[in-house]
């Protein structure tokens, strides 16, 4: 198998981390979540005390934190961030952080610099097929209908032991998204790179898309015939 860059796109809760980690599981690839890099700059800015409204103070920030990115692991200056990243906190602060293009471009720069490092890997996040790496060999951009996002996404709250209901988070999903789509970040299939392939989620389960996707790379992989 020579791909060795596969592009997950797709908002939250379409199954992007559990599926990326699949696929580069079977690939013997590592993964990139994007998201969790703009979650720990603003961590790091909200430690920091600067103004999260300000994109050269953040940009900063971005520039000189110390990230260190495992395959699910999210460490900040040599602290274990993983499950910090995800609080609530943070989660009603990225999309301000997310929402300064000097920010954005410090962080697509590192991601570039990640994938070269690592020789390939599954990145996921937003615009990684559009914006990120548009000339990636196989980009995929996962959809689910509202209703299987949510339900995902409170799964994920109770297991971490925060105890939201349902509507709660269907309503800060669709804030994220209203927010993200001011910057113009892919939310929709519609969105999605023109070679994407489309795929939704919301009536299959994680093992039926890894088994698509690594079909797909199969056939990307495949010398063209006269």
């Amino acid at each position: 198998m020579s791909v060795r860059l596969i592009a997950i796109d797709g908002p939250a809760g379409s199954g992007k981390s559990t599926i990326a980690r699949g696929v580069a599981r079977a690939l013997g690839l590592h993964t990139l979540d994007t998201g969790a890099m703009y979650r720990a700059v603003t961590l790091a800015a909200m430690e920091s005390g600067v103004d999260l409204h300000s994109a050269d103070a953040v940009a900063g920030v971005a520039r000189s934190a110390a990230m260190e990115l495992g395959d699910g692991a999210v460490g900040l200056d040599g602290h274990d961030v993983s499950a910090a990243i995800r609080g609530p906190e943070v989660t009603s602060a990225v999309s301000v952080v997310s929402s300064h293009t000097a920010v954005r471009t410090v962080l697509v720069d590192r991601q570039r610099a990640w994938v070269a490092e690592h020789g390939g890997g599954v990145v996921e996040g937003r615009d990684i097929g559009t914006v990120v790496f548009p000339d990636a060999p196989l980009k995929v951009f996962l959809t689910a209908s509202d209703e299987v996002r949510a339900r995902r996404r409170h799964v994920d709250e109770m297991a971490a032991e925060r105890h939201v209901a349902v509507d709660e988070v269907r309503d800060a999903l669709n804030a994220r998204d209203r927010a993200d789509a001011t910057l113009g970040r892919s939310l929709r299939p519609e969105d999605a790179a023109s070679d994407a392939v489309v795929i939704d989620t919301s009536e299959r389960g994680p093992d039926d898309v890894i088994a698509e996707i690594l079909t797909r790379a199969e056939r990307v992989d495949e010398p063209e015939t006269a």
